[in-house]
């Protein structure tokens, strides 16, 4: 689904395939870092560069140096809208694969099984994309909290049944925030205890942990780590503005995260894919987008060799 004009595209990519010299202003020891690398596919999110197609996407995620690519198909926010999965998702496969690549997952907005959820899970499965990350919810202010856990969990099993069924596996992203359930991560457990981590896990993002488990984000991912599906990876640093501090998304590596979270990931038994998310204002875009996403790797593969 692109609706960029075709010559911002052309801009955007013509801006790409200048960058090539920003590799250069990476850390020299990179390409050792990478060689040392435990096994880990290291995809991204696709969301800053959603506007590009099956071909173009292929190409970008060769030249930063990504394994893969998180792809939406969703309403909004979206790459592929649900309703053209099984005509668009075919072409990411295959344009992906000539370069090596693939789509390690796929970020739907699915909440509850339906005939147009299952229609995205069965073009999934059938393209061998065995990984998918859940829509969210959040909590109502006027219903108890542990009713809402106790909904949310039905309608969790109903999916982990159809995933069972699809040979699937669904992740629920923690995301921070006033009302997003699972943002404390204890809600998701007690959701998910009683239902099997291969069709019902966590995509576990350690930024927004980190942000709303401050010191105790250790026994959050100590309690999710049995159902990693994917690890995502941004950072974050605290900002007093006027309105008081809020958190303000930034490169890995200049925020609040700890590499320390790495060193006990190697010593676990997850090897799926390491999913980088590029919130941060200062992105940029074109040649500086690439840039930092470069840097943005580079960093996580320096944190994996160390």
């Amino acid at each position: 689904m692109n609706t960029q004009p075709l010559s911002t595209r052309r801009e955007f990519l013509g801006q790409v395939a200048t960058a090539g010299a920003a590799a250069a202003l990476l850390p020299a020891g990179e390409a050792f870092a990478a060689a040392k690398t435990k096994s880990y596919p290291i995809i991204a999110f696709s969301k800053p560069f959603a506007h590009l197609g099956p071909k173009e996407t292929a190409d970008f995620v060769a030249d930063i140096g990504w394994d893969g690519i998180e792809l939406p198909v969703r309403a909004k926010a979206t790459q592929i809208a649900p309703e053209k999965v099984e005509e668009d998702l075919p072409k990411f496969v295959e344009a992906l694969k000539k370069n090596g690549r693939e789509v390690s997952i796929v970020t739907s907005d699915i909440t509850a099984v339906n005939p147009l959820a299952e229609k995205v899970l069965r073009t999934c499965a059938r393209l061998g994309i065995k990984k998918y990350r859940l829509g969210f919810w959040k909590y109502a202010k006027d219903k108890s909290i542990p009713d809402s856990v106790a909904e949310i969990g039905v309608a969790l099993k109903d999916i982990a049944a159809l995933n069972k069924q699809l040979g699937l596996q669904a992740g629920f992203q923690n995301h921070s925030g006033a009302d997003y359930v699972g943002a404390s991560l204890w809600d998701l457990w007690t959701m998910m205890k009683d239902l099997d981590p291969k069709h019902m896990g966590v995509c576990y993002d350690i930024g927004h942990s980190t942000l709303e488990g401050g010191l105790s984000w250790p026994v959050q991912a100590r309690l999710m780590e049995p159902r990693y599906v994917a690890v995502y990876f941004k950072d974050f640093y605290w900002e007093k503005g006027a309105k008081g501090w809020a958190p303000r998304w930034c490169a890995l590596g200049e925020g609040s995260v700890q590499k320390s979270f790495v060193t006990n990931l190697k010593k676990s038994s997850f090897n799926g894919p390491l999913s980088q998310h590029h919130e941060y204002k200062d992105l940029g875009e074109g040649a500086a987008m690439v840039k930092n996403m470069k840097k943005d790797l580079a960093t996580l593969r320096e944190w994996l060799a160390a």
